[in-house]
């Protein structure tokens, strides 16, 4: 194995409660739901599982768990797609989610991050072989940004998904080179509410991807601009599709794709993930991602001139 094909994650991993309604509930209604069902999730752990399942790609991830039958399922869920972890192991009980699914395939997702607090910044394994290290921010931002600045300090790409949404402390902007974003996240990192060029004019990171749901995504790469127009699909669950992007992005970047092959590896990633029920239950596996670029070869989704009017590149 190559010693720089390596990725790592440092992130949460939770156990999803997942409850089917007619639509989310507004604040103070009761909606009565149907279908339930549990799947292992959390940010961190779900990108893993994208890198080594959709990238197709050597994996490692660091996660703190609770010493109960939660951490089984979810260990059990990362060992099957090839994830290699360390686990912290911490006497709060693993983090969970509780995710309300609507029939038009929204959601609304409260987190109860238990063992994820437990993560610190000097747990970081050796990163000798490893290219990229992924982050969220699930976990305590002291870690992150530890674990941030280790990773430049060792010349490793530092790939940062800002979300949940929250401003960021300057010195880790600072060590990030890749920087992931919807677009609640780009006005939270930038305090800006104008459009996306306006905020991505904002940030000193050498490339910052911002996701648009169903539209696709728009990049800047120093003082370049990349569009990538959504793949059509429909969707049952989006629960993990930027999740899915994420760690599909990296595992192309880390397999040597240019940014734009890259972002159109991860659309496409993404959008198989909305047609499945569940978090790492929808990944796709890399043939999968595969098989879809290739059918779309001759209609591939480009980016039109209304997708760079909606990012205010015109």
């Amino acid at each position: 194995m190559n010693a720089r094909k390596t990725l790592l994650v440092a992130g949460s991993a939770n156990l999803d409660f997942v409850v089917r309604a007619s639509h989310v509930p507004a604040p103070g209604e009761t909606v009565l739901g149907r279908e339930f069902a549990t799947f292992p999730g959390g940010k961190g752990a779900n990108q893993a599982v994208a890198c080594a399942r959709a990238g197709g790609v050597d994996t490692g991830m660091l996660l703190a768990l609770g010493n109960d039958p939660f951490a089984k399922t979810i260990e059990d869920s990362l060992a099957d797609a090839g994830v290699a972890v360390q686990v912290v192991r911490s006497a709060q009980p693993t983090g969970t989610a509780f995710i309300c699914l609507s029939d038009d395939a929204e959601n609304a997702i409260t987190v109860a991050p238990g063992a994820n607090g437990a993560l610190c910044g000097d747990e970081l394994p050796s990163l000798q072989a490893v290219s990229h290290l992924l982050l969220q921010l699930e976990t305590p931002m002291e870690a992150v940004t530890a674990f941030a600045l280790a990773a430049r300090a060792a010349g490793v790409q530092v790939v940062l998904n800002a979300a949940p949404a929250q401003a960021l402390p300057t010195e880790l902007l600072l060590s990030v080179d890749v920087l992931i974003v919807n677009e609640g996240e780009l006005a939270a990192v930038t305090g800006h509410r104008g459009s996306v060029a306006e905020c991505l004019a904002l940030l000193d990171v050498p490339c910052v991807v911002v996701t648009l749901g169903a539209r696709g995504c728009c990049a800047r790469q120093g003082a370049e601009f990349f569009l990538q127009s959504g793949f059509k699909v429909q969707a049952v669950d989006t629960t993990a599709a930027g999740d899915t992007f994420c760690g599909a992005l990296v595992a192309a970047l880390n397999l040597g794709d240019p940014l734009p092959a890259a972002l159109r590896y991860a659309c496409a990633a993404s959008a198989l993930a909305c047609t499945r029920l569940g978090a790492q239950s929808s990944i796709p596996q890399r043939i999968e991602v595969e098989a879809m670029l290739r059918s779309n070869d001759r209609h591939a989704p480009r980016a039109d001139r209304s997708l760079a009017a909606y990012c205010g590149l015109v």
